[in-house]
């Protein structure tokens, strides 16, 4: 087949169809992000070997070709580097990551990424991440109290004492064991903390990519091998620990005909038993048609309600009002539903109770949808900024709740880019202020920790002053996304021309210090937060992969549990270990320096 991709499909015999072009592209690629591997490697072994003068020549040339067309040189290093991190090494993709790979083989060919290209592509990258993560960070550890901040603060405490000992005991500059434990702690973060903290010393680079592949497989195996060895399935520990994972969670509807005597001609809007499961009753029926519910609509016998809320909690209603129904009843969709979208400080920050929509308004909020999730809200839901609200009520009722909402249609798809300057650029100015630390030690959030916590607070509150936290989900992966790979593609090729002669100078030292600083963390991590924090199986599996910043590891997880529990574990950890890791960073830089 001369090396071509086949593929078993209908299409396999038409040379140009997309499935098979697709194929052959990507293969193309991959073959592409291979040579210039081999052609960075062999750059480094030509120049110490004494390669002829032919093979010197042309690597010259190319070198001076790569250093004249920069911005096409770093999109061949993006897209190079994203071909190489969609391969699967042991079940786990690199990703974005693969970025830095393909930019340390153009470094060691001359290659070199201009630093404020990088700079700008870090504070777009952490100032993301912080407005993600804000909505759930500060409510997930009011829910979960202080186990999980326990936990994080541990996996990051031993991952920076590992790098110091073994640091000292192999002798490794500090530099490159500030980049293993960034690495180890698969932290981008971290590693851009590294760099500002020893002057962008291309040590750094080298050691994180070394740990990187060693931090994101270990925690992957981590958390597949544990239960095993435990004998436990993750499924019914998630059954046992009260979390149904056969799909009750769900958000549905359902018609319920009303024969509890002990309900006729109350109030619907004071029923309690209806809030107190998070359920909203939004329709009663008026003969064949089901209308909105109006602040005096009363529970009548044989009557019939519509209910909508998670699927458990709907089937103990259900069983408190009546019986379910299969009566079909007319429901006029159009006119008597719509989606608002909030805005006004009228609405932000308050409750659904504190609002009390349907006495002023005569609407009942039957969903909401907040960082695309879907959630079922109660009386205590809080209305943040942006939360798209499913009203339902008579037409007129539903345009004056709107425009109490201050619903603005495009409001989901605008970016206010005067709130992400304005964001970016104190969050910068917050990184510079020092912090004092027990023993007279100072420290800076920095570039990556200040833009990352101003992130978390707009992102928590929504609004702050004439700063919007909101950014539209597309934008803000953009963002992110391209943030991350710049960063990635300058670190990386600032490395390039040092990552072999460092691999040969040290050996297998450096793997093995990454290998230690990734796998003793989660080891003592699990003993600690089994024994002492008291937490299930779940909880520590989505904390260990919040508190190594590893979403491929939660993703190992969750294909074995549908249960929420990692996922709410990983939620409150994560934002925590980003700013743990990234001070960490600064302290090894100075801790070790003094021990050498």
């Amino acid at each position: 087949m001369h090396g071509e991709l086949t593929c078993h499909s209908r299409y396999s015999n038409d040379p140009h169809s997309p499935h098979k072009c697709r194929h052959t592209l990507a293969r193309s690629l991959f073959r592409m992000a291979c040579l210039f591997f081999v052609v960075a490697g062999h750059r480094v072994y030509a120049e110490e070997a004494g390669a002829g003068e032919a093979v010197a020549g042309w690597l010259a040339s190319l070198a001076a070709i790569l250093e004249v067309h920069t911005i096409p040189a770093l999109f061949a290093v993006i897209g190079l580097g994203m071909v190489f991190g969609r391969i699967s090494f042991f079940g786990v993709k690199l990703g974005n990551s693969g970025v830095i790979f393909a930019a340390i083989a153009f470094g060691a060919l001359g290659y070199r990424t201009p630093s404020s290209i990088g700079n700008l592509g870090l504070v777009l990258f952490v100032y993301c991440i912080g407005i993600t993560a804000g909505p759930g960070f500060f409510r997930s550890f009011a829910r979960q109290g202080s186990n999980l901040a326990q936990l994080g603060l541990l996996l990051t405490g031993l991952g920076a004492l590992t790098a110091v000992l073994l640091a000292w005991l192999f002798g490794i500059p500090a530099g490159l064991a500030v980049g293993i434990f960034a690495g180890a702690m698969t932290s981008t973060p971290a590693l851009a903390a590294a760099l500002e903290a020893l002057g962008d010393t291309p040590e750094v680079s080298v050691g994180y990519v070394i740990a990187y592949p060693f931090g994101a497989v270990g925690v992957v195996m981590f958390v597949q091998v544990l239960p095993r060895l435990l004998r436990l399935d993750l499924n019914r520990e998630a059954l046992r620990h009260g979390h149904d994972t056969s799909g009750e969670g769900a958000i549905e509807r359902a018609v319920i005909k009303v024969t509890n005597p002990a309900l006729f001609g109350k109030s619907i809007r004071e029923q309690a038993v209806a809030a107190s499961l998070h359920c909203q009753i939004s329709r009663v029926n008026r003969g064949d048609a089901l209308v909105p519910v109006a602040a005096d609509s009363v529970f009548e016998e044989g009557g019939y309600v519509l209910a909508v809320g998670k699927r458990n909690k709907l089937a103990l209603l259900t069983d408190y009002l009546g019986e379910k129904s299969d009566r079909a009843f007319a429901i006029d969709v159009e006119r008597e539903r719509l989606r608002v979208v909030a805005t006004a400080k009228a609405v932000t920050g308050k409750t659904l109770r504190e609002l009390n929509l349907r006495h002023r308004f005569g609407v009942t909020i039957t969903r909401l949808e907040r960082n695309a999730v879907t959630l079922a809200p109660h009386s205590e839901t809080v209305i943040q900024y942006a939360d798209r609200l499913t009203a339902v009520g008579e037409p007129d009722n539903l345009g004056e709740f709107a425009k109490f909402a201050g619903h603005r249609a495009k409001a989901l798809d605008e970016t206010d880019m005067l709130s992400v300057a304005a964001g970016i650029v104190l969050g910068l100015a917050l990184g510079q202020v020092p912090l004092l630390l027990p023993g007279g030690v100072t420290v800076r959030l920095g570039m990556a920790g200040g833009p990352l916590f101003l992130g978390l607070l707009l992102g928590h509150f929504g609004r702050i002053g004439p700063l919007s936290g909101y950014i539209p989900r597309p934008a803000r992966m953009f963002m992110l996304e391209i943030g991350l790979v710049l960063f990635l593609a300058a670190a990386g090729s600032q490395a390039g021309e040092q990552f072999l002669a460092t691999l040969r100078e040290y050996g297998l030292q450096l793997p093995l210090m990454a290998v230690l600083v990734a796998a003793l963390p989660m080891g003592a991590g699990y003993l600690f937060a089994s024994r002492c924090l008291k937490l299930n199986l779940l909880q520590i599996l989505g904390g260990i992969c919040g508190g190594m910043t590893s979403t491929p590891g939660l993703g190992a997880v969750t294909g074995k549990t549908d249960s929420d529990l990692p996922v709410v574990s990983y939620a409150a950890v994560y934002p925590l270990a980003l700013i743990l890791v990234t001070l960490a960073a600064q302290l090894l830089a100075r801790v070790i320096s003094v021990f050498q």
